[in-house]
């Protein structure tokens, strides 16, 4: 058994309804727009990662936009994020900041 979030991001038209049967099947705790906690995944003598792959790919259609990362704690008890479908993409919050510009002065 593990504990896991999900963030999750299926794109406009995205299988919605077969993420939110699968989190209502794993008792999972709303935690904001599109993130959920689930508190005991169990993935038996399986990989977690592998065996959470598969079962959200049976559970939901997944198409080229679905991204879905998950945080977990390893055996060393650190906390781990990835992306088990999908991959990061740019920020809608870049070039917001006020950042200063490092200049170099040795050109």
């Amino acid at each position: 058994m593990s504990t896991i979030w999900i963030s999750y991001d299926l794109g406009v038209s995205g299988d919605y309804e077969g993420i939110y049967a699968w989190l209502d099947d794993h008792d999972a705790q709303e935690c904001g727009s599109s993130v959920a906690f689930v508190k005991h995944y169990d993935h038996g003598n399986e990989d977690l990662m592998d065996a959470l792959k598969k079962d959200i790919h049976d559970a939901v259609e997944i198409d080229k936009r679905s991204r879905i990362y998950v945080i977990r704690r390893t055996e060393t008890g650190r906390q781990k994020g990835s992306y088990l479908i999908g991959r990061r993409k740019g920020s809608p919050w870049d070039g917001y900041g006020q950042k200063e510009e490092i200049l170099d002065d040795e050109e």
